[in-house]
Parts: C-alpha cells; sequence; structure tokens
C-alpha cells in the first residue's frame, strides 16, 4: 500500500487533466510526434497518424474525441 506521503498529485482541470502530469504527458506527447501543431501559435493540438495509433495501443478510443 502507498503512503499518503509517496503520492504524486494528478490535478484535474475542468474535464482535463492538469498540473504538473498533463504538462510532462504533453512534452511526452509532442516529443515522441504523437501530437503537432499546425504552427506554433495554434491554440490546438492535433494526432498525428503515429499518435492515433500509439494511442490505439493504449486502449484509448480516440472516436469519442469531439471534433
Amino acid at each position: 500500500m502507498t503512503k499518503t506521503s509517496d503520492r504524486k498529485l494528478a490535478k484535474g482541470c475542468y474535464e482535463h487533466l492538469g498540473g504538473q502530469l498533463g504538462k510532462l504527458l504533453l512534452e511526452k506527447f509532442l516529443k515522441e510526434g504523437w501530437l503537432t501543431k499546425d504552427d506554433a501559435g495554434d491554440k490546438y493540438f492535433y494526432i498525428t497518424e503515429k499518435g492515433t495509433l500509439e494511442f490505439t495501443k493504449l486502449g484509448i478510443d480516440l472516436s469519442l474525441i469531439k471534433s
């Protein structure tokens, strides 16, 4: 059993994962080429073909994402 002092906080923000864990995941997904932007100044990220494959391998149902 994990002691309370050993737990890491995963912050929820509205309906998404925020905080340091969200930041680390985003950085990793960008580095691995799972997500990208058309332009650095764009607000939105896009799931790449590689990302579609890898998220699907993780069991993530991308059909639930609204366009």
